[in-house]
C-alpha cells in the first residue's frame, strides 16, 4: 500500500501516543530495525503536542504535520479501579478522542488509519478461543464498560467510513502485551509489569512479593516490539476494515505463576513469593484465536515470553529513576 504512496509523493505517518509502551515499541522497530522506508517521515506525538480530546487541538496538530497515514494509539487508559470508579468519563474521553482523531483523518485526506483496540472489548460470556468475529456478540464485562465500548465503536466508525467514503481505516486487537516504557505502576499496571515492579520493589527491600490469587490464571503475553513490528505490516499490507488480532499463539500460554518465576529468574530475586488466594485470579483464560494473522504472516515469528520477560527487565532495571512506576 505505502510503496505505491512513496512513488505518488512523500508518505508522513502519524503516530498518536507515541510516547506510550506501544509508540516506544513502534519508534524502535522503524528507526533501529530498518523498517523505515526512503521517502517516510514518521511523527510521534504525546499528550503535550495535542489534547486530541478538543477538536480544535486535534486539526491543529493535523494541519502542523499533514500525515498521509495514521497509527492511531491514544487513549484514556487506567487501572481496574479507576475504571470502575469512572467509567462514564472514561467511555466520553474516548469517544471524543477517537471520534475526533477519525473525522480529521477524513476531513485532511488521511490514505488510512490503524486504530488500536484492546481485548477487553470482547463480551464477558464467550466461548474459546476468541476470534475477530465475536467482539459485538455481547456486553463487555462490567468493570471497565466505558472503555470497552468506547473501543468498540472504533470498528462501528471504520465500517461507516468504509461504506459512506470507502476509507480504509481498521483496527488491530493486541492481547496482554508488556515491554519496555510500560507503566510498572503496581496499581495501575498491566499484570506483567506490575509484577515486575512489584518484584524489583521486594528485591530492593528485601520482602517477600505478594501475588493476587492462585497464580493459575493463564495469559498469552505479547512483546510491545512484535505488536509493533505486525502494527507497521497491517498499516503497508493489510486492506481488511475488519479487525485483526495480534498476539502470540494459543501454544504460548502461560500462567501468571509461571510469569512469576520467569520475571524472580530475570531479576534474580531469591526471596519469597506469596499468593493471596483470597484474592480473585480474574477470568481463568482469556484465549485468542491468531487463525487470521497466521493466514497473512504464517513467517512471522514472536519473541519468546521468557526472553520478552528478560529485555523488559533489564530495560526497567536500567531505566528505574525515569520509568513509569
Amino acid at each position: 500500500m505505502m510503496e505505491s504512496d512513496t512513488k505518488a509523493g512523500p508518505v508522513r505517518v502519524l503516530v498518536t501516543g507515541g510516547s506510550g509502551m506501544l509508540g516506544k515499541a513502534i519508534e524502535h522497530v522503524v528507526m533501529n530495525e530498518g523498517l523505515k522506508r526512503e521517502g517516510e517521515e514518521w511523527i510521534f506525538l504525546s499528550s503535550k503536542d495535542a489534547d486530541l480530546r478538543d477538536l480544535g487541538q486535534t486539526k491543529a496538530v493535523f494541519k502542523k504535520h499533514h500525515p498521509t497515514h495514521v497509527i492511531h494509539l491514544a487513549a484514556k487508559v487506567g487501572g481496574l479501579y479507576e475504571h470502575m470508579r469512572d467509567n462514564l468519563l472514561f467511555l466520553s474521553d474516548n469517544l471524543r478522542i477517537n471520534d475526533n482523531v477519525l473525522q480529521t483523518a477524513h476531513d485532511t485526506g488521511v490514505t488510512k488509519v490503524v486504530s488500536c483496540l484492546s481485548s477487553c472489548i470482547f463480551p464477558d460470556k464467550i466461548t474459546y478461543p476468541i476470534d475477530e468475529t465475536m467482539i459485538h456478540n455481547g456486553l463487555p464485562h462490567d468493570s471497565n464498560f466505558g472503555y470497552s465500548h468506547a473501543k468498540r465503536l472504533i470498528d462501528i466508525q471504520n465500517r461507516g467510513y468504509f461504506e459512506q467514503y470507502g476509507h480504509r481505516y481498521t483496527s488491530v486487537i493486541p492481547t496482554n502485551v508488556f515491554g519496555p516504557h510500560d507503566n510498572f505502576n503496581i496499581d495501575k499496571a498491566h499484570v506483567m509489569s506490575a509484577l515486575i515492579g512489584k518484584t524489583y520493589k521486594a528485591k530492593m527491600e528485601g520482602t517477600p512479593v505478594t501475588v493476587c490469587g492462585t497464580g493459575a490464571a493463564r495469559r498469552l503475553f505479547t512483546l510491545s516490539w512484535d505488536v509493533g513490528r505486525l502494527i507497521v505490516w497491517v498499516l503497508r499490507e493489510y486492506d481488511e476494515i475488519q479487525p485483526i488480532i495480534l498476539s502470540v499463539g494459543e501454544e504460548d500460554e502461560i500462567s501468571i505463576k509461571d510469569a512469576v518465576e520467569m520475571i524472580a529468574e530475570a531479576l534474580d530475586f531469591k526471596g519469597e513469593i506469596k499468593y493471596d488466594t483470597s484474592l480473585s485470579d480474574g477470568q481463568l483464560r482469556k484465549t485468542t484465536s491468531i487463525a487470521k494473522l497466521r493466514r497473512y504472516r504464517p513467517d512471522f515469528t514472536f519473541t519468546p515470553v521468557k526472553e520478552g520477560i528478560k529485555m523488559t527487565c533489564d530495560w526497567f532495571v536500567a531505566n528505574y529513576n525515569s520509568a513509569r512506576i
